[in-house]
């Protein structure tokens, strides 16, 4: 069976937990989650969540180990939430066990007030 992008897009989400901007606000406040950032390096360049952890969806599997404990929330953001499911797909699959996806992408954490790092 042929698969589509978008179909591996809504395999993913259906495995993993979505959280919404705000409510990804509000885990950032808190200061006990990592955001990582999924993002290729020009979108990064133009702005990030603060502090976040930055590795490329193409070069995620090879580089979280040893970046990120297993044992951390994990808050995994791209553009729009697409690459971000995959990301938390992945990372689950991989043993990460509290591992989210944002919703709506930083897209939507700027759209909701999140605060942005350059």
């Amino acid at each position: 069976m042929t698969k589509s992008g978008s179909d591996l897009v809504a395999e993913a989400k259906a495995r993993v937990i979505e959280i919404d901007a705000a409510n990804a606000i509000v885990q950032k406040a808190k200061g006990d989650t990592v955001f990582l950032d999924v993002r290729e390096p020009n979108e990064w360049n133009l702005g990030h969540v603060p502090d976040a952890v930055h590795i490329p969806r193409g070069q995620l599997e090879g580089n979280v180990e040893g970046v990120l404990d297993r044992a951390r929330n994990i808050v995994i953001y791209c553009a729009g939430g697409s690459r971000s499911a995959l990301a938390a797909d992945t990372l689950r699959q991989m043993g990460y066990e509290h591992v989210t996806s944002l919703k709506g992408g930083f897209r939507g954490w700027a759209e909701s007030g999140g605060d942005i790092e350059d």
